[in-house]
């Protein structure tokens, strides 16, 4: 007689649940996270221009050195009334925009800026970014 031998049914490996699930949670907190990161730290409020005068303007920071700024803003100035002022707060990223903002520094200018959510140590203490100026003509 010829030898039977048992037949046995190679079945699929089976795929762990519970492991597809952490790798698909991780993914998608992956995501969320890079995207809150790009929403609250890099994609701007706003952008305009104040036009100011310059106060101040510093390399300041113990980490990290970055360029702080300060500017007077004239609110409602009428010849019948006083001359109200606000403080306009900034930070400057680019080393020759502050070279050239430190020579203006107590004249009137336009700065031009963008304003983001949160702040970045590496950027500045502000939330308001200056990227450029334009000194009003005489």
């Amino acid at each position: 007689m010829e030898d039977i031998q048992p037949v046995v049914k190679l079945q699929p490996k089976k795929t762990n649940a519970f492991r597809k699930f952490l790798w698909r949670f991780s993914l998608i907190a992956v995501l969320v996270i890079a995207a809150l990161i790009y929403w609250f730290f890099y994609n701007s409020v706003s952008d305009g221009t104040r036009t100011v005068y310059l106060v101040k303007i510093s390399h300041r920071g113990n980490v990290f050195k970055t360029y702080e700024g300060e500017a007077l803003v004239s609110i409602g100035a009428t010849p019948q009334t006083s001359l109200t002022t606000d403080k306009f707060i900034y930070s400057v990223t680019s080393k020759s925009l502050y070279d050239s903002l430190t020579k203006y520094e107590g004249q009137k200018m336009t700065l031009k800026y963008k304003q983001y959510r949160r702040t970045l140590p590496w950027r500045g203490d502000s939330q308001y970014i200056v990227y450029d100026f334009e000194k009003p003509a005489l």
